[in-house]
């Protein structure tokens, strides 16, 4: 490797202790993804939505973005993504397993996240409705003349409602510091991506008057510069930037799909070694940042955190029925 390759990311202006850092959030994110699974599996949770093959673009993003300052709309796979903007493990755990203790009361779809402390929006369950909402983050931005931007991603099968073309049309028009990413996982459930957009979902920005650019999803430091420079654009007043991040979604679309109905494991094999995290890997090997013991620390620490959470949620107490109705309605006299 040359030397210019191997200094990539201080390039980029990231130092060897955040490239390591990013790397352990890949990390968390696929640990955690595999407990909830085998917690899936085990019957002690009903569900689980997974976002292997897809750390890298979050973390990359999350990193480029100002965290409890800028305003995140992540869509259900983001796991990696709000992990990087402040959430714990414990606390996705918890959230996993329907438990009293989660922010969100027990009562959320697993991956529908929600943390005011840290500027994470609510989702709502229709598919691409956090567009709209990203979108009016970044109105009220722009007229209260303040320096945060709003970060939106969905999926390419997402990009097709109506709802994001209403949001990539008012952002354009009155050029919203808004950041659209698109993290194109190849199929949209069992649809593969061809048969869900003819052409490329980065090319619609042009048609809404401003720019997209497509990035290779599995090369975290390019995701990181397209986020980066996007953001830059819209603090700068320039408007809104469409970036689609080509990736692929490793495991079934849920645990509860047979992907094998619609792909083949030749497929998903040839997949897994373009892995954005075991590509991120090599790159900080080759670079001399990760060293084989640096590595091993990495695995033990991140391995116990998973441990930890996974047995204090599951001790935690699920919510009490009478709790079925608490902030549905005012209380005590309160505002609705």
């Amino acid at each position: 490797m040359s030397s210019q390759q191997v200094s990539k990311h201080q390039q980029l202006g990231l130092t060897d202790e955040q490239v390591l850092k990013m790397y352990s959030f890949m990390l968390k994110a696929r640990k955690f993804d595999e407990r909830a699974t085998l917690l899936q599996r085990s019957g002690k949770t009903a569900f689980h939505i997974s976002s292997v093959g897809q750390e890298a673009t979050q973390v990359a993003a999350a990193f480029a973005l100002n965290k409890q300052h800028d305003y995140f709309l992540p869509y259900y796979r983001d796991y990696a993504f709000v992990l990087t903007v402040g959430m714990t493990v414990r606390e996705l755990m918890l959230a996993a397993l329907f438990k009293a203790e989660d922010i969100n009361g027990g009562r959320q779809m697993p991956g529908h996240f929600g943390y005011k402390k840290h500027h994470i929006v609510s989702g709502s369950s229709p598919v691409a409705t956090q567009a709209l909402h990203a979108v009016g983050i970044a109105l009220t931005a722009m007229m209260r003349k303040e320096d945060h931007v709003a970060f939106v991603s969905f999926g390419e099968g997402a990009s097709n409602q109506g709802d994001v073309h209403e949001a990539f049309n008012f952002a354009g028009v009155f050029k919203l510091p808004v950041i659209f990413l698109c993290e194109n996982n190849q199929y949209a459930i069992s649809i593969p991506a061809h048969r869900q957009v003819a052409g490329r979902v980065v090319d619609r920005a042009a048609g809404y008057g401003f720019p997209g650019q497509r990035v290779d999803g599995n090369d975290t430091l390019e995701v990181y510069r397209a986020v980066k420079e996007a953001r830059e654009r819209a603090v700068r007043g320039y408007g809104p930037t469409l970036i689609e991040a080509m990736l692929y979604r490793i495991p079934p679309h849920s645990t509860a799909d047979d992907d094998m109905l619609y792909r083949t494991k030749e497929e998903v094999e040839y997949h897994k070694e373009q892995d954005g995290l075991q590509r991120f890997r090599r790159y900080l090997i080759e670079c001399g940042v990760m060293t084989e013991e640096i590595e091993q620390m990495l695995n033990e620490s991140v391995t116990k955190e998973v441990n930890e959470a996974t047995k204090y949620a599951e001790k935690a107490p699920y919510p009490a029925p009478e709790d079925v109705l608490r902030h549905v309605y005012a209380e005590d006299g309160g505002d609705a």
